[in-house]
């Protein structure tokens, strides 16, 4: 590919740092002061109490769905988005809760704010909005009504590092919020992801579920002499309070996650630049180049068909391959998740013909690679192929 979906986004750099931890004589390789210092260092970026790494943004998913369930073993509904990655949805059904789906916003991409609204009742445990392509998703209508409801709000952040809303930054607006670092993201350490909040309680309780469920995991003293109290028959070392998993990082994610951390924030101006001329250059009249701008951190270009046209689509994506431009039909996650077969007996028949924006860009949307060294001669020979479609 000629324009890949992303091109050196590991440095020489983040690499020599590695190496030059593994010359030592002994060096710790599983989890260690690396992964805690990179934990502290993400949430001090990201302005919040805790981060907890973990092996990808699916296992963030996963982990922050079972705290949910531990506040309520009753079960009940999440509003998660139709355009997202599989593993939002899987991980509400792997804990036994109920999706219920709400149409996007074709200016974010994210579940639109009024839709989200019009499906709140009393079985939402939680509302788990997905800031899609590095749009910012949220609204303060939206804010403001979940705080009137009491329910909770869950932030993926995977592909939207740094992105703000009212000029905070977003994965410090949620109970819980999730981000990956797999390889072709804002930053990457290779796979990873973190699980981030400004409550103790489920600081604590995701660090044990990361690592078995094993409570030494646990940084709260009184927490861990509580449960060796309770059980005083079982070795304090090996006290498991949760049937849980083993999500953990090790000290190469740690040193690869503090490396790139520290060029983070000039990863998303420069991707946003990227953008900028991007939208400047595609035809209005094939193309959508009204996006809301605002509070972006971009990780993808998106090119959506203004309006539905199989034969001009087809035309497209021929085009693409011949000119070499690596690219993503369906946008984040393949488009339309009720359309997967994972969800088949789980959702009624047909019930992704109610979701008409998320359709569209099932069918007519695409997403193209954006990252820090794509030049500005690149963009503009990409504007060219598409527009001369």
């Amino acid at each position: 590919m000629r324009f890949p979906l992303m091109r050196n986004n590991i440095l020489r750099s983040d690499l020599d740092a590695v190496i030059e931890h593994l010359r030592q004589k002994d060096p710790i390789l599983t989890n260690g002061p690396n992964v805690r210092a990179f934990e502290e260092e993400w949430s001090r970026w990201l302005g919040v109490k805790y981060s907890v790494f973990v092996n990808s943004g699916a296992s963030a998913n996963l982990l922050t769905m079972a705290i949910l369930r531990l506040r309520h073993p009753e079960g009940g509904e999440v509003i998660v988005p139709p355009l997202t990655w599989i593993s939002d949805v899987a991980s509400v059904l792997q804990n036994g809760f109920t999706p219920v789906f709400a149409d996007i916003d074709p200016r974010t991409l994210a579940m639109d704010s009024k839709k989200i609204i019009a499906r709140l009742g009393d079985k939402t445990r939680a509302v788990f909005l997905t800031h899609v392509q590095g749009f910012d998703g949220l609204t303060d209508e939206l804010l403001a009504e979940l705080k009137r409801r009491n329910i909770p709000l869950i932030e993926d952040v995977c592909e939207s590092h740094g992105a703000t809303h009212g000029g905070r930054k977003l994965g410090g607006f949620g109970w819980i919020t999730n981000f990956s670092f797999y390889y072709a993201h804002h930053m990457s350490t290779i796979e990873g992801g973190m699980i981030c909040t400004s409550d103790e309680s489920v600081y604590q309780q995701a660090r044990m579920l990361r690592s078995h469920g094993m409570v030494r995991e646990s940084s709260d003293p009184s927490l861990r002499e509580a449960y060796q109290k309770e059980n005083p028959e079982l070795n304090p070392e090996f006290i498991f309070a949760y049937p849980a998993y083993n999500t953990r990082n090790t000290e190469i994610g740690g040193i690869l996650g503090r490396q790139q951390l520290r060029r983070l924030d000039d990863i998303v101006l420069r991707r946003n630049r990227n953008l900028d001329r991007f939208l400047a250059g595609i035809d209005p009249e094939k193309y959508r180049t009204d996006f809301k701008l605002e509070g972006c951190s971009n990780y993808a270009f998106n090119l959506v068909l203004r309006r539905p046209d199989t034969a001009l689509v087809e035309r497209v994506m021929r085009r693409m391959r011949e000119d070499g431009i690596e690219f993503r039909r369906g946008s984040a996650g393949g488009g339309n998740q009720l359309r997967q077969p994972y969800l088949k007996g789980i959702i009624p028949k047909d019930h992704h013909r109610q979701f008409p924006e998320t359709e569209h860009i099932h069918f007519f949307g695409f997403y193209i690679g954006n990252f820090p060294d794509l030049q500005e001669a690149e963009v503009d020979e990409i504007c060219s192929i598409v527009n001369n479609v």
